[in-house]
């Protein structure tokens, strides 16, 4: 997960438009024919989008953008220590 990008993609894109792109990429994954470089370039940008989606749903429940990404970097630093 790269926080830059997540607030890149927070900020430039819709909730929606978001969750969308992962179905998409989702469903690609799927295939197949899908190598595992290619599977681990899609879990790169699934991981990243969906930090995006929580980022931006806390935006817009009225969350500075700061708190919203420090928040959301807390929870994942925490899912991993345990």
């Amino acid at each position: 997960m790269k926080l830059p990008v997540i607030k890149h993609l927070a900020r430039e894109n819709e909730a929606q438009k978001l969750e969308h792109t992962i179905e998409v990429l989702e469903s690609y994954s799927e295939h197949r024919s899908i190598k595992d470089e290619e599977m681990d370039v899609i879990g790169e940008l699934i991981s990243n989008l969906c930090g995006a989606v929580e980022v931006k749903h806390s935006i817009d429940g009225g969350t500075p953008e700061k708190d919203a990404c420090n928040n959301f970097m807390q929870k994942v630093v925490g899912s991993i220590d345990r």
